[in-house]
């Protein structure tokens, strides 16, 4: 039996529902014990009491009450559903990197990282596949369904708590290349309206001026840097993004507010090809996709055990490239850091 902790939310586990951050960290403890624990107030957050639908942001505090250690499966118990063959083939194809500490993969778009009402099939569920030589890896942050790329996966439980302080301390930084509608201008400069949630139901962030974020409740700062790396004339733009914290939807709700969604981009930037007199919409029509054109592209790190510097980097999904492919754009053209003078 453990005694009782206090963990600290990271910023790439903001957003998630208690209920599951919970199980995520102590896959053991069934839901029934979590609900019954909530209802009895062993598990607070902030030293408040809390539902099992509230959702976590960075920085707050949860307590955890002593919990009994896992059992081994008995020899008859009856095992996990198993990874379809063509999942685990598709997701080992994933791997950009391995070893002894954490494995890296670069997450195709369209699968979610986590199951929830009505997600079924999402990569939670496959890591068995990726267990290799060992206990299945762990995830450490997220990325939304539909975008791709670089994402962290932890092979020991020292190990993700290494990986989610480098995201808490921001000494991890992460890079996603996007497809814009229209040509930001500056080519360069940094945006910092803060995000709150819409309501309405809808899973989607506003975005208010710095300066209302302390009088709006619920509201948070953000912050992102963004680089334009290359241009079609004013119609769309490659652009490199620097999340700078860590809020859901940051890039997205930002480059909607400037008037340039991310191609693809329904949700933030609707699906016209126009938007008179408030910025561009967010298809561009013709032979470009109408898929998301947002992709984690690296991830810089000291890695969790031998403390090197260590920078992984993902090449564009298929839709992406054909994109990049038809502004004659070439992925080896863009600087290896687009950020390096800004920082």
């Amino acid at each position: 039996m453990s005694g009782v902790r206090k963990i600290e939310i990271g910023p790439e586990e903001a957003e998630q529902r208690l209920d599951r951050w919970f199980r995520s960290h102590f896959p053991h403890v069934p839901q029934s014990r979590i609900e019954r624990m909530l209802r009895k107030g062993e598990i607070r957050v902030d030293g408040g009491r809390a539902k099992s639908a509230q959702r976590l942001q960075a920085g707050q505090t949860v307590r955890v009450p002593p919990l009994p250690e896992p059992e081994p499966a008995a020899p008859d118990a009856e095992p996990r559903p198993a990874v379809s063959s063509t999942d685990a083939e598709m997701i080992r194809a994933c791997v950009i990197h391995r070893d002894e500490a954490l494995i890296a993969i670069n997450k195709p778009p369209g699968l979610a990282v986590q199951g929830g009402s009505g997600t079924t099939r999402h990569l939670d569920a496959m890591l068995g596949a990726l267990a290799f030589d060992g206990a299945p890896p762990r995830l450490v942050h997220r990325l939304d369904k539909d975008t791709s790329g670089v994402l962290l996966l932890a092979r020991t439980r020292r190990v993700a708590a290494a990986l989610a302080r480098g995201f808490h301390a921001r000494s991890t930084r992460k890079i996603y290349w996007a497809l814009v509608a229209g040509c930001p201008s500056p080519r360069a400069a940094t945006i910092r309206y803060g995000l709150v949630k819409a309501g309405g139901g809808a899973e989607r962030m506003r975005c208010i001026h710095p300066d209302e974020v302390a009088a709006t409740e619920g509201a948070r700062h953000a912050v992102t840097e963004y680089r334009v790396i290359e241009a079609a004339g004013r119609r769309a733009a490659w652009v490199a993004l620097q999340p700078v914290t860590g809020r859901t939807h940051q890039l997205r709700a930002h480059m909607a507010e400037l008037g340039h969604p991310i191609v693809g981009d329904r949700k933030y930037g609707g699906s016209g090809q126009t938007n008179p007199g408030d910025g561009w919409g967010a298809q561009l029509g013709g032979q470009v996709s109408r898929k998301l054109h947002l992709h984690a592209r690296s991830v810089t790190l000291s890695h969790p055990v031998s403390g090197r510097p260590l920078t992984l980097t993902a090449p564009l999904p298929d839709h992406m490239a054909r994109s990049w492919a038809l502004f004659g754009w070439s992925e080896a053209d863009a600087p290896g850091d687009p950020f390096a003078e800004r920082a």
